[in-house]
């Protein structure tokens, strides 16, 4: 992984091997493709850009059918009680993957029991009469959709459009994307306080043919050297004498400069490459 030039924020790049042979997406990363792949270094808190508390890691592979992503996790007290899809998971403790597709992105997050909660934003501004949004696919009418402004500051200047420059998004919480697959394994034990864990670990797998929203464009699969953006995160609940530290902390790749997981311009780079990940030397999966 590197840090890309040229601009105020340093935004990790990360780049995507290929995978000879299909990941069975059961939650176990002792797999020997993602021995090879490049883990990124650890995550960092989202505003400030100091280390995580607690060690987050991830890597991410492709083949023809789908990309792959896969996250370490360490967390002495693994707690998850979400099991409803949808449910909002970034209540208690979470792992987010988001994926850019210019006039839209989607949002992933998962708890430690692979409860799934999805949304795909679409730019108020793209979402016009007669523009590739207005399909039934996206119908403000019949579908269950809100409307986001991503103000977190709560301030009368941005109360309506929110502190973004393009302004909101429809929020398409029912869409869920097609053919995601998705498997965590809890080293240790569930909502258990009495010992400690050493963490959790998720994979997932999202079909290509799924991305026809967010290619923006390009080709699916990618292309060698084709590059798209996408965050890559975690949310932790954390207890101060009793109490939720509020807001909880938000650990991520590449630090956006403020508590905002909604800024497509901060997330990474994610570089997609041919060269199979199988034969890489033992310094190219090196951070």
């Amino acid at each position: 992984m590197t840090k890309a030039k040229g601009s105020t924020e340093q935004i990790a790049t990360y780049t995507c091997y290929k995978t000879k042979q299909p990941l069975v997406i059961d939650g176990h990363l002792d797999k020997a493709a993602w021995r090879k792949a490049p883990k990124s270094a650890r995550f960092v808190d989202m505003a400030a850009g100091t280390p995580g508390y607690y060690d987050t890691r991830m890597a991410a592979l492709w083949d023809d059918e789908y990309f792959y992503v896969a996250f370490w996790l360490e967390e002495p007290f693994v707690e998850a009680h979400h099991t409803e899809r949808d449910a909002i998971i970034f209540q208690e403790n979470d792992v987010e993957l988001f994926i850019d597709g210019g006039d839209c992105y989607y949002e992933l997050e998962i708890n430690a029991r692979a409860t799934p909660y999805e949304v795909m934003f679409v730019w108020r501004d793209a979402y016009t009469r007669g523009s590739r949004f207005d399909v039934p696919e996206f119908d403000l009418f019949g579908r269950d959709v809100y409307s986001f402004a991503g103000d977190y500051d709560r301030q009368p200047a941005s109360f309506w459009r929110g502190t973004h420059p393009r302004g909101p998004r429809w929020a398409f919480l029912g869409w869920d994307f097609p053919g995601l697959k998705i498997a965590v394994q809890v080293d240790g034990t569930l909502n258990d306080a009495s010992d400690i864990d050493r963490g959790w670990t998720a994979e997932l797998a999202l079909p290509w043919s799924g991305m026809t929203w967010l290619a923006n464009g390009r080709s699916l699969p990618p292309q060698d050297g084709d590059t798209w953006r996408m965050f890559f995160g975690r949310f932790q609940k954390l207890l101060n004498a009793g109490r939720e530290v509020q807001p909880h902390p938000a650990w991520v790749l590449s630090p956006h400069g403020e508590y905002d997981t909604h800024k497509p311009e901060c997330f990474p780079y994610m570089s997609f490459s041919h060269r199979d990940v199988e034969d890489l030397d033992v310094e190219d999966s090196e951070t």
